[in-house]
């Protein structure tokens, strides 16, 4: 690993932070320092609005989604380069918050499998800020099994070629903000799982469209239930092949895990300065020997994961693209949030059951807790991330499927029995 900039990239962060320095909305950065899992921390006034602001300003001046075509909105920059711009914009990168499906996820789906005009028309206002993005995948009788997906779409009976769906999704984040989403759908039931899925995206102002936020334990409702109720389409909105479903997802996975991996922090910076204020027995926490030993055991997780980081942004800068190892990243993250959330509490004692402004860290660690939950479902379970790593990283043999090769009408549900 190389961990020095080329002097072409040390000329690229210098530009990066002039421009950062002379209009980031410096506003809001104590707002935003106070940032929390699940929140951007702005209060003062609306986040959304305060993002697309952001985000608009970085599209003007050529730094949005810097390793898209410029065709497509973006700065037509190298992946390294975006890494650079990463680093640098620092806690207004937290803007950024609801854009980050769709520049991550969604757009790299659309750049791949839609048409020319599509990709002119959907992808300058997702690069610009101007709409937003989600991700209609989870579902209630699914869950982590995505191919088990049950929402349908059928051809219209009219002759039009129109399809239309029924079914719902679930934990679908930021729908309530989003403008459009990609959805996946069952279009055969008759074959394998896998085989009878089919990828469209759609206005989520669609008719029969229907979202609902969910209230979670921690206050916020980021994620959503979605209902469709014959929802219709035209053609024109699927991407890849009838029966190609499959496939396309795996464009959005991919980048998924990639975007949440590489961006998940666990904490660490922030217990040690707690430790730092903390007592223990009437002591600093940090003078402690079992506090010394516990944080010790965290810094060589956040080692593991710099470095682990580092051979991706390595890669990125050779011009090569990073594999499944980068499954790691989030498998490791998602748990050492939680990990060091309850430890963190533990140490603030019958305070760590408080929740509010006078919180330790401004309640950090209450939010972590709160969230990390969460953290190891998304963008593909901590058992899903094992199989990869195992199956794609390792080469260990796959999982047991005993519904390989059955057809999805045919592999039994909940509550059904053969006779």
């Amino acid at each position: 690993m190389d961990f020095k900039d080329t002097p072409e990239e040390a000329a690229f962060r210098k530009e990066v932070r002039a421009w950062i320095d002379a209009n980031a909305p410096k506003h809001l950065e104590t707002e935003l320092r106070r940032a929390n899992f699940g929140s951007n921390g702005v209060v003062s006034e609306d986040p959304i609005t305060a993002g697309k602001a952001w985000q608009r300003k970085k599209a003007d001046a050529g730094w949005a989604c810097l390793h898209w075509p410029k065709e497509y909105g973006g700065g037509a920059r190298t992946p390294i380069e975006r890494v650079i711009w990463g680093q640098e914009e620092g806690p207004y990168g937290a803007l950024s918050g609801p854009f980050v499906i769709g520049h991550g996820m969604c757009g790299p789906t659309v750049m791949t499998w839609a048409n020319e005009e599509q990709k002119r028309e959907l992808l300058p206002p997702l690069a610009s800020g101007e709409e937003i993005w989600c991700q209609l995948f989870s579902e209630p009788a699914g869950g982590s099994d995505l191919a088990g997906l049950r929402t349908r779409a059928v051809k219209a009976d009219d002759g039009s070629g129109d399809w239309i769906i029924n079914g719902q999704k679930i934990w679908t984040s930021g729908a309530q903000h989003s403008d459009w989403g990609l959805l996946i759908t069952r279009t055969d039931p008759d074959v394998p799982k896998h085989k009878g899925l089919t990828m469209f995206f759609l206005s989520m102002k669609t008719p029969g469209v229907d979202v609902r936020p969910i209230k979670q334990a921690n206050g916020a409702s980021g994620f959503n239930e979605v209902y469709f109720t014959d929802v219709r389409i035209p053609d024109s909105q699927r991407l890849g092949a009838v029966g190609q479903g499959w496939e396309v997802s795996l464009t959005t996975l991919m980048n998924e895990r990639l975007s949440i991996g590489s961006g998940m922090s666990t904490g660490f910076p922030e217990l040690f300065r707690f430790c730092m204020e903390a007592e223990v027995d009437g002591r600093p926490a940090i003078e402690d020997s079992a506090v010394r030993s516990r944080l010790a055991q965290f810094a060589v997780r956040q080692s593991g994961l710099k470095y682990t980081g580092m051979r991706a942004i390595t890669a990125l800068s050779k011009g090569e693209t990073p594999g499944p190892e980068n499954s790691i990243g989030k498998l490791v993250a998602g748990a050492t949030m939680q990990d060091l959330a309850i430890y963190a509490l533990d140490l603030q004692g019958q305070a760590g059951v408080l929740w509010d402004e006078n919180s330790p860290q401004n309640g950090r660690f209450q939010a972590m807790l709160m969230r990390s939950p969460a953290t190891r479902i998304e963008g593909g379970s901590d058992e899903i991330l094992r199989n990869i790593i195992g199956e794609r990283v390792l080469g260990l043999p796959g999982d047991i499927r005993v519904d390989k090769g059955i057809p999805f009408k045919d592999i039994p549900t909940s509550g059904q029995r053969k006779s």
